[in-house]
């Protein structure tokens, strides 16, 4: 949420209501306050504002560097720490459907900026500025789990998160609340801070003061929820109070010369005040929340009573939702009263993801993904992982009432992806395990212990992503490994268009990161950038965020920790040994010249080959050398060298050298693999691919309803 111009005014009509403050300081004179001097200072932190300021990584565009960003988060957390203050963190948890339409102005408005991305990198090979920054897929997700790694108290809302936020510093006394959206000014709540104007190293920031605004507005706290509403917010569209804001701008212009009417957004603000002033004056027994001498529709009333009420943190006219209220279930009826406290306590302690959502509000979103609408050969992440979606649905929701005379309960989907209004959300019907034991109970999952518990977990995880046979690798490599094994499995079922150098950049980088260093990672120079290898990096870390739900869903067989991204992925590395695979870069050289990590690379290859060979899916070789040199020559041109050997370890990169080695080499197969396969040893390198019928690419009926000419396979 936010209110319409008002921190603007506040910051230049209004300065004094804007004061720079210590919150090292702040908190000193918080503990001196209060009765309880033994406990730190609480601040309450907005997690979703901060996301862009934490976001500090050089690179964002590759997916994402996340061993950088967990030394940021742990840095930051630090400071804090050390200056004696207690930090209490708040994620957004779901959208309120009243906020729906604003969530999808906003979805449709980053639509438009990740097309101008994908434009930027096809034509300058590089990645854009600032002006077209956009934060890596899942941020907001993996943060929560981060910061309750490094042992922080995380909140994920039920509600709308900034009225929770408000709640909890109120009931608990905290010194303030540190975010960057204007609600705060009018809760009556605590002092707030901004994030966007925090000087870390020194502890400063801005303190909009609520106090200063009301006595330069000449406006009680008590009226400041109706002023917001008559500005507009999220609850009350700007348009709904046109009328109210153009009579109150008159009658301001009216009894104000020019001179001293300030720029047109102050006068907003000053207009609009001395209207709710003057409403008051004229209705002293006025005791409900709008004045009876505010004349309205009754629709655009109700609606302001209702943007009203979203302000009140307390009393018999308080939002009726919060952390004490009964527990909201769309599917109620199916499921005991354990199952439903258990679900709403793991996601509001920010353990869980996605469960909470499908069974407690049938609905589920996803944000915007780097995704290129140009680009008919990968598909979206939205049709990449419907399959195993529909597997944690069926986890979740399929038991023993239905059978095949009653239609399964559908979920909601608000997904963002090309071709996508967002005008309805696609109802996508839950599919059954593939398993041929009953299907486990939520309350053998989530409850019950013992080793025979624990297998059924693990192969109801592994189900859902169609890998069963990866379990006997469980305990043999590191879970993050099985993790990162599982997923691009995963992906190389589903993506007809998925070759075996884009395998081999998977998992060499997953198994090499491992043993790269922050610094390391830090030094990583790409020659150019590759706008499918950017939407490849995408599509992995969303990737990871669906196996955080499965494994919620499976009663958490694996440690969240182990499908972390910065545990498997690194955007800039991953893109290294993208255009390292497609050049035909030995296999040696692929693995950093590491004898272990080759030897595990080929065996975890083998493990996929197996897999996909069962289901009858052969990956073919497509080296796009001639592509990457192309872009290679436009970036530099025939002979320069970029004075960096850090990328690739051959101490050459001028196009040249890129030529002569891709001829050479056969596209990274040493010459005892490519012997081996010549006998008939693998089926990795130069199978024919058959593309999957149509069918596997539509969405079937009562599912999505949209099928756009890239959801299907080529030449059809």
């Amino acid at each position: 949420m936010g209110v319409k111009g008002l921190q603007y005014f506040m910051e230049r009509c209004c300065p004094e209501s804007c004061v720079t403050v210590n919150l090292k300081e702040i908190a000193m004179q918080h503990v001196s306050k209060t009765s309880d001097n033994s406990s730190s200072p609480t601040l309450v932190v907005d997690g979703m504002a901060c996301l862009r300021h934490w976001y500090s990584c050089k690179d964002w565009v590759c997916g994402g560097q996340w061993k950088e960003y967990m030394s940021i988060l742990r840095r930051w957390v630090e400071t804090f720490t050390s200056a004696g203050i207690h930090l209490v963190f708040f994620f957004d948890g779901m959208v309120e459907e009243n906020k729906r339409h604003e969530w999808v102005k906003r979805r449709r408005r980053v639509n438009g900026e990740v097309s101008k991305i994908f434009r930027y990198i096809k034509l300058h090979r590089a990645q854009p500025g600032k002006d077209l920054f956009s934060l890596p897929s899942g941020l907001a997700t993996f943060t929560r789990f981060a910061l309750r790694t490094l042992g922080q108290d995380v909140f994920c809302s039920v509600q709308e998160a900034d009225y929770e936020i408000a709640c909890y510093a109120h009931r608990h006394g905290c010194m303030g609340i540190l975010g960057q959206d204007s609600d705060f000014i009018i809760y009556d709540s605590v002092h707030y801070f901004s994030v966007a104007k925090l000087h870390l190293d020194r502890l400063t920031t801005v303190l909009y003061d609520q106090e200063r605004l009301c006595r330069a507005i000449e406006l009680d706290v008590s009226q400041l929820p109706l002023l917001a509403c008559l500005l507009g917010n999220d609850v009350v569209p700007e348009k709904c109070m046109q009328v109210i804001r153009n009579n109150a701008m008159e009658a301001y212009r009216k009894s104000y010369d020019t001179a001293h009417s300030g720029a047109p957004q102050g006068q907003m603000v000053l207009a609009v005040s001395q209207y709710v002033n003057s409403l008051w004056g004229r209705d002293k027994e006025q005791t409900g929340l709008i004045p009876q001498a505010l004349k309205l529709p009754a629709a655009n009333r109700k609606l302001l009573e209702k943007g009203i009420c979203s302000y009140l943190l307390a009393g018999p006219e308080a939002r009726p939702k919060d952390a004490q209220s009964p527990i909201p279930s769309t599917f109620k009826k199916d499921f005991s009263p354990e199952i439903l406290k258990a679900c709403r306590e793991r996601h509001v302690s920010a353990e869980g993801f996605m469960v909470y959502n499908v069974l407690c509000e049938g609905v589920v979103e996803c944000s915007n993904s780097l995704e290129d609408e140009e680009d008919h050969e990968l598909l979206p992440q939205a049709f990449v992982f419907k399959s195993c979606r529909q597997r944690i649905y069926g986890l979740l929701l399929l038991n023993k009432r239905y059978d095949n005379t009653v239609e399964p309960p559908a979920i909601r989907e608000w997904f963002v992806y090309p071709g996508n209004p967002l005008k309805e959300p696609d109802m996508v019907l839950p599919v059954p395990l593939d398993n041929p034991c009953e299907q486990p109970s939520l309350e053998l999952l989530w409850f019950s212990s013992g080793p025979d518990v624990s297998t059924i977990r693990l192969m109801s995880f592994l189900s859902i992503f169609d890998c069963q046979e990866f379990a006997n690798l469980y305990g043999v490599i590191e879970d993050s490994l099985l993790v990162a094994l599982c997923l691009i499995t995963y992906i190389a079922l589903q993506v007809p268009s998925l070759c075996s150098e884009d395998v081999d950049a998977y998992l060499s980088q997953a198994v090499c990161l491992r043993l790269k260093s922050l610094q390391e990672l830090q030094q990583i120079k790409l020659p150019f950038l590759c706008s499918r290898a950017v939407q490849l990096g995408s599509l992995y870390v969303r990737g990871l965020s669906y196996m955080l739900g499965a494994n919620c869903a499976s009663g958490c067989p694996l440690p969240n920790t182990a499908l972390m991204p910065w545990q498997s992925f690194d955007g800039q590395f991953f893109h290294s040994k993208y255009l390292l695979a497609h050049r035909g870069t030995d296999q040696m050289l692929l693995l950093d010249k590491n004898a272990a990590s080759l030897a595990l690379f080929l065996q975890l290859r083998e493990k996929h080959v197996e897999v996909c060979k069962k289901k009858n899916r052969v990956l073919q070789s497509r080296s796009r050398t001639s592509e990457l040199e192309k872009s290679y020559t436009t970036c530099y041109g025939d002979g320069h060298t970029d004075g960096g050997d850090n990328w690739q370890d051959t101490g050459e990169t001028s196009a040249g050298r890129w030529r002569r080695e891709s001829n050479q080499l056969n596209f990274g197969y040493s010459g005892a693999n490519l012997h081996r396969e010549r006998k008939g040893g693998s089926q990795y390198s130069h199978p024919r691919f058959h593309p999957p019928s149509s069918s596997r690419w539509r969405p079937s009926r009562g599912q999505y309803q949209r099928a756009p000419r890239w959801c299907q396979p080529p030449g059809t």
